[in-house]
């Protein structure tokens, strides 16, 4: 979702092979952010209470998009380790760059999320759980792991400087949360008894992980707003991945507590559901404000002079997370501001995505996107 300075080789340093693939060099992790607003998009208007069926064939479609994303991100950036190993090496230890690792995790179970939803009027009921299973699987390994490692790193290897904390260190961390939202999904399909179970309270083990970490986060991420100046002109989109843990926390509470219904036994089923709603409303409140903030810093960024870039896809998901929040809690409450909420993000994420979408693809025509981008200044909006 963001750029980031390149990593750039001594002379002579690319092998033989890279020189076959230069193109890439410079597919980095931040690729899969367009996969994961992409299957947000029909999972979000998959949730939004009625029964629209122009709705739901456009979320089928989209679904469709996002897997077929998926397959070519996943070759593109198997070819980057093949042919650049030097360079992926190096994303690694960079810590602007690293913390888009947990990016792989959140678009393998954002497009497995939405294959439940919204793709099994194509695939059926069976196949459907089958591909969920799968990278629900997958996808929550790899966040479990990134979210140890890329802290990991952060302590040990990268040390940056104060000052320089970012949204995007939120990334490894909102992993968990997701595979908390989805797994619900798949806790009917388990036999009734110590398996449904088992899932379900390993799923609030992670929205508890990544919680907890995201409030030891956040505070570094306000803090180095209000010390240190807006973000540089081309960061400042990754202001709305705050929203991410906010509103995906909101979406698991209340995934949960529908699974809990046939899952866990009194009294804990009915605490399950008052507990998405004490926990979501006040969390969803908190979420507007930083939205209206977060927004207000792009207004300005944008009289700064803000141009596209890859952050701009971070407009797409976290909003996506605030949509299905709101539908969650529409169908818990039975408020129709609830609902309207849900509907209002979810225009503003389908614009969102279309705005992303066109540019992307625009860049990708002129080969803007496939080249070394340039250092960002050390300037903020003006």
């Amino acid at each position: 979702m963001a750029i980031y300075p390149p990593t750039r080789p001594r002379a002579g340093a690319i092998r033989p092979a890279a020189r076959r693939f230069p193109a890439l060099r410079y597919v980095g992790p931040h690729w899969y952010a367009s996969v994961m607003g992409t299957a947000i998009v029909a999972s979000a208007g998959a949730a939004l209470p009625g029964d629209h069926g122009w709705l739901r064939a456009a979320c089928t479609g989209v679904w469709a998009l996002s897997a077929v994303l998926l397959a070519v991100v996943l070759v593109a950036r198997a070819g980057h380790w093949l042919f650049h190993r030097d360079q992926a090496r190096a994303h690694l230890l960079d810590p602007a760059v690293a913390p888009f690792y947990g990016c792989l995790s959140m678009a393998l179970l954002a497009v497995g999320g939405a294959t439940m939803v919204a793709g099994r009027e194509v695939t059926g009921h069976g196949a459907a759980v089958a591909v969920g299973s799968l990278l629900f699987a997958v996808g929550t390994v790899t966040g479990l792991a990134t979210a140890v490692a890329i802290p990991y790193l952060m302590v040990v290897r990268h040390r940056p400087a104060p000052g320089t904390a970012s949204p995007v260190w939120l990334l490894p961390l909102v992993a968990p949360m997701v595979s908390a939202a989805v797994g619900p999904l798949l806790v009917p399909e388990l036999p009734t008894g110590q398996w449904r179970e088992a899932l379900l309270l390993a799923c609030y083990a992670m929205f508890g992980l990544s919680l907890l970490a995201t409030l030891v986060m956040l505070p570094l991420v306000f803090g180095r707003l209000v010390h240190h100046g807006p973000l540089p002109l081309a960061l400042t989109p990754t202001l709305f991945l705050v929203l991410g843990p906010l509103g995906q926390s909101t979406t698991a509470v209340n995934q949960l507590a529908d699974a809990a219904q046939g899952a866990a036994g009194a009294p804990y089923a009915s605490a399950f559901g008052a507990f998405a709603v004490l926990y979501g409303v006040p969390v969803m409140g908190f979420a507007l404000l930083w939205l209206a903030l977060a927004g207000a810093m792009v207004l300005r960024a944008a009289r700064g002079g803000m141009t596209f870039t890859m952050t701009w896809w971070g407009f797409t998901f976290p909003v996506g997370t605030c949509v299905t929040g709101a539908a969650g809690l529409a169908g818990r409450t039975g408020l129709a501001a609830f609902t309207w909420l849900a509907v209002v993000l979810y225009v503003f994420l389908v614009a969102a995505w279309s705005v992303a979408a066109v540019r992307t693809l625009r860049g990708l025509a002129g080969r803007t996107l496939l080249v070394a981008p340039p250092s960002p200044l050390p300037v903020t909006a003006a």
